[in-house]
């Protein structure tokens, strides 16, 4: 089994997509879920002076466990007619202590002479000088051959020479970019071969999606001696955006039997699509190969007479390997499978039959109508199934709230105070809290509350806080789903809520986000 290794550059690539900015929570968050699911490099971004978000998601990354992947850090070779060692960007790279570092080159000889204005000569130079500083500091050091496709074309000569440049400087890998995004399967065929001829050195590949040929090109280059594809979540990129790893990694090993996962994972690659979505809170492209809504729907006619009778009559593989759920529109059948997969994180004895599942999987299609999505959401979907499973109250009772805004005058600053109520028992606390917002306040006075009476709350923080318009054509009357993330420094989970009312809907998700804190600590 021919074995491909994965290289994710959502937290790089995918971040240049219009509509994409990840905090750094965001991008940690992203990062462990793909260790979880196992691919071999994380690319967290360009730890240059100038990006102060990159430089510290470094350093939280290099105090951080990983499991499955490596992190790289990426940037460009030295700047033209510098010295490797001179050059501030290729320090930073080296400070941001990641294992892997991989640098980027011109290979195309129209780039070198007139977008970094330098001889063919110096941009080799720049090449070896750049791969050969960052070795004697990384573990291992990736060559991206920059619109190589384009450049081979140009003068094969000339890009060949780059490669060889940076095998002779001691690249561990070299990646063929189709950094515009215009070439053919056949073509990316038979220049990744010719290369594969002159070169002993590990292939790579890495293409964007100009052309909507991003993933099959990355196949052709596979098929053609690449053991190293590169892409990112859900496709997200600059422009058409890259390779998308979710319609990449199945084709890989569903129809060419090579491994990109560990054994067991690929189950979790719909939730990772979902996941990533939410946290880029960016709506799930429903129509999505595999991981879409729609990818295994079935509406109407003889489609779904075949598909209740036997599946693979109009689908190419079982919607399960990946996670995701056949889906019968018209008797709204099915949607169990993934229903009793989640129970099973929760209860590992569950059974497809058991009521709860019927239970739940009644409630979720319910709230899902009204907006609520529980991909980034898993400790609202635990508590909900422990409310129909095991009869979950709050040991508390919430006797209201109140938010006001003020501002003073035209230039002041706007603040926010709330006041609660809360009661466990016979006891009431009520008290207030001020923040920077209508939601900060009531987070505020809410945990300033309830700490009194649970202390084990005091550990827990709002990490991050996200809105989102489910019906934008209805204006300010439109219902919105927040999203909140919390830790209590050891785990983090999210929680959400629903309604026209933002503040209520944080409400929601706030007190969802302490029950699960008093649950996981046992109160």
């Amino acid at each position: 089994m021919q074995r491909i290794a994965i290289y994710d550059t959502t937290l790089r690539d995918g971040c240049q997509a219009e509509g994409v900015a990840f905090s750094v929570e965001d991008k940690l968050r992203v990062a462990r879920r793909l260790d979880d699911i196992g691919v071999a490099y994380i690319e967290g971004g360009w730890p240059n002076e100038t990006n102060p978000r990159d430089r510290e998601f470094f350093q939280r990354a290099a105090d951080t466990d990983w499991h499955n992947a490596r992190i790289a850090a990426f940037g460009s070779t030295r700047r033209g007619n510098t010295s490797a060692e001179d050059d501030t960007q290729l320090r930073d790279l080296i400070a941001s202590y990641a294992p892997v570092i991989t640098i980027f080159g011109k290979t195309w000889d129209f780039h070198a002479t007139e977008v970094l204005r330098v001889t063919l000569d110096e941009n080799i130079k720049m090449i070896a000088d750049s791969v050969a500083c960052l070795k004697q500091h990384a573990e291992e050091v990736i060559f991206d051959a920059e619109h190589f496709f384009d450049g081979y074309k140009a003068d094969a000569e000339f890009a060949m020479d780059c490669l060889a440049a940076a095998v002779r400087a001691g690249a561990d890998a070299l990646v063929l970019c189709d950094t515009n995004g215009g070439s053919l399967p056949t073509e990316v065929h038979d220049l990744v071969a010719a290369v594969r001829a002159e070169f002993d050195t590990t292939l790579g590949i890495h293409c964007h999606n100009d052309s909507g040929l991003a993933v099959a090109n990355t196949i052709a280059a596979v098929a053609a001696g690449c053991t190293h594809a590169q892409g990112t979540v859900n496709g997200y990129g600059e422009r058409a955006g890259n390779a998308n790893l979710c319609v990449l990694i199945p084709t890989l090993e569903l129809k060419l039997g090579a491994e990109c996962l560990p054994a067991g994972k690929l189950v979790d690659l719909t939730d990772l699509s979902r996941f990533t979505s939410e946290i880029a809170n960016l709506p799930h492209d429903n129509r999505m190969p595999y991981v879409g809504d729609s990818a295994f729907a079935h509406k109407g006619g003889m489609h779904v007479n075949a598909v209740l009778k036997v599946p693979a009559s109009f689908e190419h593989i079982e919607p399960e390997t990946v996670g995701n759920e056949r889906r019968i529109l018209v008797s709204d059948y099915s949607g169990s499978s993934t229903i009793v997969y989640k129970l099973r994180k929760i209860w590992d004895d569950m059974e497809r039959d058991d009521p709860v599942v019927s239970a739940v999987l009644a409630r979720v299609k319910e709230l899902e109508k009204g907006g609520y999505e529980f991909e980034a959401a898993e400790a609202s979907f635990e508590l909900l199934a422990r409310r129909i499973k095991e009869g979950l109250t709050a040991p508390f009772d919430m006797h209201g709230y109140s938010v006001t805004v003020h501002k003073s005058d035209q230039d002041a600053l706007p603040y926010s105070e709330a006041t609660v109520k809360v009661a466990v028992g016979d006891r009431e606390v009520h008290t207030a809290g001020e923040g920077t917002g209508p939601v900060d306040a009531l987070d505020n006075a809410l945990r300033k509350a309830l700490t009194e009476l649970f202390p084990k709350l005091a550990q827990l923080s709002l990490t991050d806080y996200k809105v989102r318009v489910l019906r934008a054509d209805e204006g300010t009357a439109a219902a919105v789903r927040v999203l909140i993330q919390t830790s209590d420094g050891e785990e983090d989970w999210g929680t959400v809520g629903v309604h026209e009312n933002i503040i209520e809907a944080s409400w929601q998700a706030a007190i969802d986000s302490l029950m699960y804190g008093l649950l996981k600590n046992g109160e």
